[in-house]
């Protein structure tokens, strides 16, 4: 599978060359000598700069790709690859470019696209640090173990804000007075409830551990948590399984699911804003009123009916319908029936048609959802099945969808019973551990000539 270096790699390069050709335009429209206009000479800059800029990338990729000592190392990283960028701009330009290349432009885009990056990566590094402080977008980490390779660990951690894991604490078998050692490896279960915890970070010798790493991974499988392994004899086990690297350590993903691939999470969400876009502009924006004044009309209470329910990650988020029953305090833990009485009118209709889903866009386009996945579930069955069904909370390996593939195979509406929830389970995991972008394309066609393929009683 891919290294995280790769995707770390590839989302620094975007920005380098969006920075690039933006400073590039800019000091072209200030400088006296550059005219902006000037379309043949601006576009024999911008192919010069962009191939010097890729050129750099090739020349000086991984090196200090993870941050050491905040963003000094992000400092001394943005210097090295600006001087590679004006030594290999500048030879392109001696050596291939025609007469009347400016050679002083260069000096001149290249001062300001340093200083660019350097303030736009300072601004991102401080960013993402409030994002982890405020637990916005970050997955809550603890570490089994607090030898030197656990250190190492969570200084990474702690140093690139960028991976998305904010440090809660160690586990460890021995007593000590570490206050951020927050209890035994056998408590694992109830430290990861206490803590709301979403990966769990294991370090293992490559002899003798392979019992209690089982048995964490059970641990971690039932409660929904992602784990990865990281095998202290780095030497002896590099290339032997598929890993991933962080920095120059070795992790392991025992729960690998395709949507763990950089190149996957980003054309599904990619798809996800684009269609959910198309839906908000081209329908939502003009039935909404109509149906606004419909609801209203049909009963008190307020257009929108918002319940939380367990998103990716376990993380619970609001998700949005057109408000289809009569408000009532049953809502959040009971399921609506065929002949429900708390049903309107036009909440018939709405669920007939599936038009009580369409907010559900609003959360694909937020990033809470995605148009398909695992249904999201009341809080109430999370709590509920969790302790039915062993794999119930794999579901949320992946982001919840607005359809899904247990919905198409006819698995939706109230689950009176328990196999029916089984069979979801069984639908979504298949769906998870399987997952490329033509399934999602079969699932959302299947749903449009399936009337009633949404899960309207979810």
């Amino acid at each position: 599978m891919k290294s995280r270096e790769t995707e770390l790699l590839l989302i620094d390069l975007f920005f380098d060359l969006c920075i690039l050709n933006l400073t590039i335009l800019v000091t072209g429209w200030l400088s006296p000598f550059v005219s902006l206009w000037n379309y043949r000479d601006m576009a024999i800059y911008l192919l010069v700069a962009n191939l010097a800029c890729l050129l750099s990338y090739l020349f000086y990729s991984k090196k200090n790709l993870f941050l050491r000592d905040g963003f000094r190392s992000r400092f001394n990283r943005i210097t090295i690859r600006t001087i590679i960028f004006l030594l290999i701009s500048g030879l392109i330009g001696f050596l291939l470019m025609p007469k009347g290349y400016l050679r002083s432009f260069l000096i001149e885009f290249t001062i300001v696209f340093y200083a660019s990056k350097l303030i736009f990566y300072w601004g991102q590094y401080h960013l993402m640090l409030l994002s982890r402080q405020k637990d916005f977008r970050t997955n809550r980490a603890i570490i089994l173990g607090t030898n030197d390779t656990c250190r190492h660990l969570r200084k990474l951690i702690d140093n690139n804000p960028l991976l998305g894991y904010k440090f809660v604490g160690y586990v460890n078998d021995k007593i000590t007075d570490d206050q951020e050692v927050l209890g035994y490896p056998d408590e694992l279960a109830c430290l990861i409830d206490k803590y709301k915890v979403q990966m769990v970070f294991v370090t293992l010798s490559l002899f003798g551990e392979s019992e209690s790493g089982k048995e964490y991974l059970r641990i971690c499988t039932k409660k929904g948590i992602r784990m990865r392994f990281i095998p202290e004899n780095q030497r002896w086990f590099k290339s032997r399984i598929n890993s991933e690297s962080v920095e120059c350590m070795e992790v392991v993903n025992p729960q690998e699911i395709p949507l763990d691939n950089v190149y996957a999470r980003f054309f599904k969400r990619l798809f996800d804003i684009l269609f959910s876009l198309l839906l908000i502009v081209g329908i939502f924006s003009w039935l909404f009123p109509i149906l606004a004044v419909a609801i209203k009309l049909s009963s008190q209470g307020p257009v929108f009916f918002v319940q939380k329910r367990t998103g990716i990650n376990n993380k619970i988020f609001n998700c949005l319908k057109f408000r289809s029953m009569k408000v009532n305090d049953q809502a959040d833990t009971k399921q609506a029936s065929c002949k429900d009485k708390r049903i309107t009118c036009i909440g018939k209709f709405l669920r007939c048609s599936n038009l009580d889903e369409l907010p559900q866009f609003l959360n694909v386009f937020l990033g809470q959802m995605s148009v398909s996945g695992p249904r999201p579930h009341m809080l109430k069955h999370t709590d509920q099945y969790i302790q039915l069904i062993d794999q119930y909370m794999v579901r949320h390996y992946v982001k919840p969808g607005i359809t899904g593939w247990a919905q198409v195979n006819g698995y939706r509406g109230e689950t009176d019973e328990l196999w029916k929830m089984e069979q979801r389970v069984k639908y979504d995991i298949e769906y998870l551990e399987n997952w490329n972008f033509w399934w999602d394309i079969k699932i959302i066609f299947r749903t449009l000539v399936n009337k009633k393929a949404f899960c309207n009683a979810a």
